[in-house]
């Protein structure tokens, strides 16, 4: 017998011999490596500060590299825009629902923790994020909508206002609501296309931001420790039917994160999103071992193949409306992408806050 073949040597040997094939089998997305640290978000993110000296994605990234909780740290970044008058898409002065009121839609996830809590149709304050923070914290459920969710957030000792208007938002509504029949339930299609055409128009003429006729703001983040986390919060469509409620309080639609894999978000029309559950589609693209935009134009492509009604696709036949969405992975890679056109997201990292270019799956 070899007597150089010690038992310890015997031992490394066989488990090397175990071990390989197992090793093999993992997908590649669990063998880590460096970890980026970044937060990412619509390009919103990066133009509000609420009269102080940061936007959303850089005290995000502050907080978080100081060793905040990376959703803490989220939500302290949207907050920024819940509460700026001068953002008319989230939180207090959101434009307002079909009857001139302001309800707030939110859902946020925790990567590590493996939790998630949501809010919908919530009026009355005009941090929604915080409120879907305290429903995963503080309850055995993901959703809280309406009454209950005010009632919910009074019992914690929020304060709930009576109206989140603005002068401007008010303003906003009184003009759109001018520009409509009075009593505002025409035909169905003709509904909706008469009120998107009208808020456009709008958009055109400088009175509203065309890019929060659907509002939004989706923010994600990664720390050095690889933990994901992700936000989504939102005043929702603009002149909405009063209770509707899109996708960014929807798991796998507005918002998915994975822990193992990456998040995603969304900005944009809602009901093409909630449609194929697109957040959940492009974190499973990320496991099939996907760069970030790769995973998010298979979104786009299937968004744009289950888009059959004529009113919702223009003259070449793709869809007419906008959708974007937010993608980061467990390496801190990151990608945003859109339907139509071009436009920025919002990005903050070792180089500082800045805007990085949407890819569009459609000229």
């Amino acid at each position: 017998m070899d007597r150089s073949l010690t038992r310890r040597s015997l031992l490394a040997a066989s488990a090397s011999i175990a071990v390989a094939p197992m090793a093999r089998a993992f997908p590649e997305f669990m063998i880590r490596g460096e970890v980026k640290p970044v937060v990412i978000s619509a390009s919103n993110g990066n133009i509000f500060k609420n009269g102080g000296t940061e936007t959303c994605v850089q005290k995000a990234y502050r907080l978080m590299m100081d060793g905040t909780d990376v959703l803490d740290a989220l939500i302290e970044g949207v907050n920024i825009l819940e509460l700026d008058p001068e953002e008319t898409s989230v939180g207090y002065g959101g434009v307002p629902n079909a009857d001139g009121v302001v309800q707030l839609d939110s859902c946020c996830m925790h990567g590590p923790k493996r939790w998630a809590g949501g809010v919908a149709g919530l009026e009355g304050i005009r941090t929604p994020s915080k409120i879907a923070r305290e429903v995963a914290r503080g309850t055995d459920h993901h959703l809280l909508v309406g009454k209950g969710a005010q009632d919910f957030a009074r019992n914690l000792g929020y304060t709930i206002e009576p109206d989140l208007n603005t002068e401007r938002s008010r303003r906003i509504w009184l003009e759109w609501k001018r520009r409509t029949d009075k009593d505002h339930y025409l035909d169905p299609k003709a509904r909706e296309v008469a009120s998107l055409e009208t808020a456009l128009k709008m958009a055109e003429e400088g009175i509203l931001d065309r890019m929060h006729v659907y509002g939004t703001i989706n923010c994600d983040g990664i720390n050095e420790k690889g933990e994901i986390c992700g936000v989504t919060t939102t005043s929702g469509l603009a002149f909405k039917i009063p209770g509707r409620v899109g996708d960014s309080p929807i798991l796998g639609a507005g918002l998915y994160v994975d822990q193992e894999v990456g998040a995603a978000g969304s900005t944009g029309r809602g009901e093409a999103n909630l449609y194929n559950l697109c957040s959940f589609l492009i974190v499973e693209e990320l496991r099939r071992g996907k760069h970030p935009k790769d995973a998010g134009m298979e979104a786009l492509k299937r968004v744009a193949h289950n888009t059959v009604e004529k009113r919702l696709k223009n003259a070449q036949g793709h869809p007419n409306f906008g959708l974007q969405f937010y993608i980061l992975d467990n390496k801190g890679r990151h990608a945003g992408v859109t339907l139509n056109g071009g436009g920025n997201y919002a990005v903050c990292d070792d180089k500082g806050p800045h805007f990085e270019a949407l890819e569009s799956l459609f000229p």
